[in-house]
């Protein structure tokens, strides 16, 4: 999710589930070995446990961007096979590399062979028109003869040709049988499944065959569905009781990212949908997005946005009743 899953997103999504396996955007090789690598690189603490997803096609580079990630603390490195962008297969990696599977093979191998973190592979279920469950199964035993033990399934085809990335996400029919269906087949390997999970509900039907499932736009663009995954999905309390519990630790977040120099917009644009369902959302994706207001790189204005959801005597929907209590905060 370039552009969306940064560290500042990262951050508000672990106040939200404690957890749950955070995933970076996904980074190129080149722009490691030739960028800068701790713009690329550098998170807080308490994102753990985290992944770096990479985006290459070349061993010895995937290779030296696996050291970094050790070196910088990540709990994983991944190897994106799954985005179809026109612009990532001018590159010659993401989705088309599912073409070469001895190639990733050469890939994953040489990752696992530079660290001892886990090296895992995120991968669409085809390519194209090509619709055979085989193609898929042959990709994942050739690949796990690298050395992958953990396969992130997008239980679509990607497309090439002809659909942008948002098409790709939509209209390729989704086919979870097929991840299902790997899980079988293999049963020494993890699955993890990804596409088309909205709530928490669409996710549990799914963990009775695979070993996990990935949550994107639907973890993004509706945040409090996190505050449900520690207690459902791991029978543990959740981290917050209600969405203002995590106003305080996002302006303090927001006070140490002003004072090293940073800009206050960077973390407010992934908080729009917190209150999303709420009376008083819209205010606060207002306040929240006010070029004027967030020139003043003032914190407190998550604080002030925030005062404007909460109505007199309203329930957030989404709190967990406990019997016998008086009241729920919203």
């Amino acid at each position: 999710m370039l552009d969306w899953t940064d560290r500042h997103c990262r951050f508000f999504h672990r106040l939200l589930s404690r957890r749950a396996r955070l995933y970076t955007e996904m980074v190129t090789t080149g722009a490691l070995v030739h960028g800068d690598r701790a713009r690329h690189l550098d998170f807080d603490p308490a994102e753990h446990p985290l992944a770096l997803q990479l985006g290459g096609s070349e061993p010895a580079e995937l290779a030296a961007c696996a050291r970094l990630a050790q070196r910088w603390g990540y709990d994983e490195v991944n190897l994106n096979c799954g985005c179809p962008s026109e612009r990532v297969q001018r590159g010659a990696f993401g989705a088309c590399l599912m073409a070469e599977p001895a190639l990733v093979r050469d890939c994953v191998k040489a990752m696992a062979d530079a660290v001892s973190i886990p090296v895992t592979v995120k991968h669409r279920i085809g390519i194209d028109r090509v619709e055979d469950y085989g193609f898929v199964r042959d990709f994942v035993g050739t690949v796990a003869a690298g050395g992958a033990r953990t396969f992130i399934v997008h239980a679509r085809n990607a497309w090439l040709k002809g659909l942008s990335p948002k098409e790709n996400r939509e209209l390729p029919p989704l086919r979870y049988a097929f991840a299902h269906a790997l899980a079988r087949d293999f049963p020494d390997l993890r699955f993890v499944l990804n596409g088309g999970l909205a709530t928490l509900e669409d996710c549990l039907p799914h963990l009775e065959q695979v070993d996990g499932v990935m949550l994107g736009r639907a973890a993004y663009h509706e945040p409090w569905l996190l505050a449900g995954v520690d207690r459902r999905l791991f029978g543990q309390p959740a981290p917050v009781e209600d969405r203002f519990a995590l106003i305080d630790p996002l302006v303090d977040y927001a006070t140490r990212h002003v004072r090293a120099g940073g800009r206050l917009r960077e973390l407010t644009r992934h908080l729009l949908g917190l209150f999303n369902g709420l009376p008083g959302a819209r205010r606060w994706r207002q306040t929240l997005s006010d070029a004027r207001r967030l020139a003043d790189e003032d914190p407190r204005l998550i604080a002030q946005a925030a005062a404007l959801v909460q109505p007199p005597g309203a329930r957030d929907p989404n709190a967990e009743v406990i019997p016998g209590a008086r009241s729920a905060r919203c």
